[in-house]
């Protein structure tokens, strides 16, 4: 299946503008956010910027992950401010060698995830909108002084985390017939072509393996002069242990700094997940006692520090030192680590979607009313008056059992990436060198079916009460 030769799908990917014509009306929704998060209503369900943004396009982003790949990034609103201003501003910098790494990125996703707890950003559409607004300037600011795209490679928490998730995700941006890169002189998937750009994360494809830093622009199909690129179906998953040398990132085995976004990933699903269910406040409360603390923000540190950092590394540090010593591996236990750490990538993948799609099925309608409210605040009440009290999508009881299975498909997906990778680096002995992961994973597995089976808050809608 190649989404490229599609009929009538295919044809509007291969336009040249099909990006563009994507990214307008994700604009314009993002503008309409960010001014009803300033001027609008600041309780959170009648506000467009908080709906949107907590309720459904976190949902919606996962779910498209999951299904197909990194379509979001094609569509994202943050890159067309950046490319009309490339217009005006050629930048001639290089993104500095040092920093060429996922270090600030890792930072930057856990602090997002601090800041959404500590500020209560499902709760804020003031802060939401300013959050939105941070990105445009940012994606502006590093784009217009460095080359390429380091916003996307480097920085942007979002990218990162659709690059972790579309790692197991159904369909991947490659090249049909490699031997034709082979023979290209021009490598005009890169350079561009004929006022094409080309993949400005430079992600040649004669040697590009998988979406890790991928965003589906399409600047490759739109470059290629022989129609050599597609939109490919694949087996899931199957990139996290094939431990070839990709274009523009390297071995996984030798990139930490990409393990430590796995880790925080997962980890940050289940930290995510806990600061919405009844045994947080208890928490808090303890650790708020035992600190002296008389604000929120060193107990969530204290929780971060340990849920993100502290916890993950004694965990896979001993998974890894125990399959080393069984499975009789030589190599330094950082590399054992950074080899396994993508096993958990499924888990992880599995665990914000079963979180997400209960937020977004439960309060699947919740746009309307707000769109509504906003029309009528606008002078515009064509839709009439707004209807508050619209339910889920699906009955309630049957959110348990999707989310149960949404977590089954991840540990089944994790489980087999670990015995694939040990059956690769340990073929006469991989059974010794999987059970440790395997049982990290049944128990990361089990602290998100706990975790799913708490009351959960319904942040950001009215039925909250």
């Amino acid at each position: 299946m190649d989404w490229i030769a599609a009929p009538g799908v295919g044809r509007f990917l291969r336009w040249r503008h099909s990006r563009v014509t994507l990214q307008l009306p994700s604009m314009l929704v993002a503008m309409l956010m960010v001014w009803d998060g300033l001027t609008g209503p600041s309780l959170a369900p009648k506000n467009l910027a908080t709906v949107l943004s907590w309720v459904h396009y976190r949902g919606w982003l996962i779910l498209v992950l999951l299904l197909a790949g990194n379509f979001f990034c094609l569509a994202c609103p943050f890159m067309l401010p950046r490319s009309l201003a490339r217009r005006l501003l050629r930048p001639t910098r290089m993104w500095p060698r040092r920093l060429r790494n996922k270090w600030i990125a890792v930072a930057l996703f856990g602090l997002l995830l601090f800041a959404y707890e500590l500020l209560d950003l499902w709760a804020t559409p003031w802060w939401t909108a300013w959050l939105i607004v941070a990105y445009f300037l940012g994606a502006l600011l590093v784009d217009s002084l460095f080359r390429g795209a380091p916003f996307c490679k480097y920085i942007c928490p979002i990218g990162q985390f659709n690059f972790t998730a579309a790692l197991i995700s159904p369909l991947e941006v490659r090249a049909r017939d490699r031997r034709i890169c082979a023979a290209c002189r021009t490598v005009d998937c890169i350079r561009g072509r004929e006022g094409r750009r080309g993949c400005e994360l430079w992600l040649f494809q004669g040697r590009k393996v998988g979406n890790m830093d991928c965003t589906f622009c399409l600047d490759c199909v739109h470059a290629c002069p022989y129609g050599n690129v597609g939109i490919i179906a694949r087996l899931p998953g199957s990139e996290l242990w094939a431990d070839l040398w990709r274009s523009g990132v390297g071995r996984l085995s030798r990139r930490p700094d990409l393990a430590a976004m796995a880790v925080v990933f997962t980890f940050g699903a289940l930290l995510n997940a806990f600061g919405m269910v009844r045994p947080i406040y208890v928490v808090e409360a303890r650790l708020a006692d035992w600190l002296g603390a008389r604000t929120e923000l060193p107990v969530l540190g204290v929780i971060f520090v340990l849920g993100l950092g502290v916890g993950p590394a004694l965990l896979l540090g001993a998974a890894g030192w125990l399959a080393r010593r069984w499975g009789g591996g030589c190599g330094p236990l950082l590399w054992i680590v950074t080899r396994y750490a993508y096993v958990l990538i499924p888990l992880g993948v599995g665990m914000w979607a079963a979180h997400y799609s209960f937020h977004l099925l439960s309060g699947f309608w919740s746009f309307i009313p707000v769109v509504q409210r906003l029309l009528s605040d606008l002078g515009w009440p064509v839709l009439g008056a707004p209807r508050w009290g619209l339910g889920p999508v699906l009955p309630m009881g049957w959110l348990d059992p999707v989310e149960m299975g949404l977590l089954g498909l991840g540990l089944v997906g994790s489980l087999l990436a670990a015995y694939r990778i040990a059956a690769e680096d340990r073929p006469d002995r991989p059974w010794r060198a999987f059970l440790p992961w395997a049982a990290l994973a049944v128990l990361v597995w089990g602290a998100a079916v706990w975790l799913m089976a708490q009351p959960m808050e319904m942040r950001g809608m009215l039925m909250a009460g």
